[in-house]
């Protein structure tokens, strides 16, 4: 079997020169028929020199475009995302050279879903402005700041996917009502979390905690704007751990600042890195962190696992788990390298 080689890009290296998802992730790739290497040098975007050097490529934060492949696929059979989102990625243009796409759901699955609820309860109980109360002497202060209980409150999830239903296991001990909006899936498989399956209208304007947590496509670019904020209690919250552009960032500041909701909890934004000068950044009822409150050990360890086996098996002739392109499969280039379907 000729040399298959992988390439990892090297956004996925910390400050030390360690990968941060653990070495122990890195055993998957202890196989004979592979030679693995970080790229030599970082890279804002896949180029068609490292499509012609890599048999696949496992890439985070770079971006996939149809330039990527103006001199064709080169080697590269497979692009495989270390995470769950793909927007970042030209899927028509890896099908077009049939070159396969996998995300990594498994491993998102459990820290997305807690990243999720620990803004629901710090959101709930205040707790960053209370920290802010406490440090700055202000402890009588805390009567004006009462938290909201969560027993009979209404947590609503816009996208009751893989990430959905796991925020809706993990939140019913809490005695919360749990709506989900989402025209792919059907009420069954929601009824079963123990959710009801609902339009985005009517979960809005239930909702004490509405999270974000569908894919951003252009269906779902701005699906909650100024009207769809209007919808919403002045008492509730939004949270958004999926991607920026899905909220119309300029309609929730103005939501925030008529004080027509109670606040926001955002790892999300339209524009990443964000503005420090960015409104949100100075508001005391919004959390903010840098799309990374789900990054853990475990879930990079167990996103890198699951990337890097599809890697491996793709070496081996093999359909790799979680693909999202699959109608290249059919493709001829494909077709030359698939031996086993399973």
């Amino acid at each position: 079997m000729a040399e298959f080689f992988v390439g990892l890009t090297r956004d996925l290296l910390n400050a030390a020169g360690a990968p941060t998802f653990g070495s122990e992730a890195l055993r998957v790739l202890d196989d004979p028929a592979l030679r693995w290497e970080f790229f030599p040098a970082p890279a804002a975007e896949i180029t068609p020199a490292h499509l012609a050097r890599y048999d696949a490529i496992y890439v985070n934060a770079p971006r996939v475009t149809r330039a990527s492949f103006a001199q064709g696929p080169g080697r590269t059979r497979l692009i495989a995302r270390h995470g769950v989102g793909y927007d970042s990625v030209d899927v028509a243009a890896c099908s077009d050279n049939g070159v396969l796409l996998t995300i990594q759901p498994d491993g998102v699955r459990r820290p997305v879903a807690v990243a999720a609820l620990t803004f629901v309860m710090a959101l709930s109980q205040k707790l960053f402005i209370k920290d802010r109360l406490t440090r700055a002497g202000r402890w009588a202060d805390k009567n004006d700041h009462m938290g909201m209980g969560l027993v009979g409150r209404t947590l609503g999830l816009v996208g009751a996917g893989n990430i959905g239903r796991e925020i809706m296991r993990l939140a019913r001990p809490f005695g919360l009502n749990l709506l989900a909006t989402d025209p792919n899936v059907d009420g069954a498989s929601v009824a079963a979390e123990g959710g009801s399956l609902v339009d985005l209208d009517t979960l809005l304007s239930q909702s004490d905690f509405v999270v974000v947590v569908c894919l951003l496509t252009p269906q779902t670019h701005h699906l909650i704007g100024a009207r769809q904020l209007s919808l919403m209690r002045p008492g509730a919250y939004l949270i958004n751990v999926a991607r920026g552009p899905i909220v119309d960032e300029a309609a929730l500041i103005t939501a925030l600042r008529e004080q027509r909701i109670a606040g926001a909890g955002l790892d999300v934004f339209e524009q990443e890195p964000v503005d420090p000068t960015n409104p949100l950044m100075t508001m005391e009822n919004v959390i903010v962190t840098p799309h990374a409150l789900c990054w853990t050990d475990e879930c990079f360890r167990g996103i890198a696992e699951s990337g890097l086996s599809s890697i491996v098996a793709v070496a081996h002739g093999r359909r790799p788990s979680h693909v999202v392109n699959p109608e290249v499969l059919r493709h001829a280039r494909v077709g030359a390298w698939l031996t086993q379907t399973q």
